[in-house]
């Protein structure tokens, strides 16, 4: 897994996972408005856990170098630990598109919304801490942070809406 580790590759995937979360939270909220709860986590789970659980593999595993000089974590050769989150990334995403795709019950998709709220929330504060510790690059990053503070807190309203109906 040589790829170079220019950060352009991932800074555009990171920013195409923000454009398809974003996709999906849109339509979460259109269909909520329409009194359409099962619609709602369905958009959730197929954009905001599915798609970007596949392009969030794709930047973490398979352009691994390109993400952690993204992300100022660049060591010159292969971080096993981020081949490791990309893998989760895979295995969430695919699972989110197979419940949807197979029309699981809203429960199900609630749940696997959940599962991927809950990782988010600790990846946020744990970038949030990151942040305090270093104040590295703050001003590109502080954007990065607010936008995965505010999907977490989304995933997590969502699988709860859906868990609670």
């Amino acid at each position: 897994m040589g790829l170079p580790s220019d950060p352009k590759a991932s800074a555009w995937l990171m920013q195409l996972t923000w454009l398809c979360g974003a996709i999906g939270f849109w339509g979460a909220f259109g269909a909520l408005a329409n009194s359409e709860l099962i619609g709602a986590i369905s958009w959730v789970n197929l954009w905001v856990v599915g798609v970007t659980g596949v392009l969030s593999f794709f930047r973490h595993a398979v352009f691994h170098r390109s993400d952690a000089a993204r992300m100022g974590w660049d060591y010159g050769r292969r971080n096993a630990f981020q081949l490791e989150v990309g893998f989760a990334n895979l295995a969430w995403g695919s699972v989110a598109i197979t419940a949807w795709a197979q029309g699981w019950s809203l429960e199900a998709q609630g749940a696997v919304v959940l599962l991927f709220g809950i990782y988010m929330v600790q990846v946020a504060v744990l970038h949030w801490i990151e942040f305090a510790q270093t104040g590295l690059n703050q001003r590109r990053r502080v954007l990065s942070r607010l936008v995965n503070s505010g999907f977490a807190a989304l995933l997590l309203w969502f699988g709860a809406l859906a868990l609670n109906p």
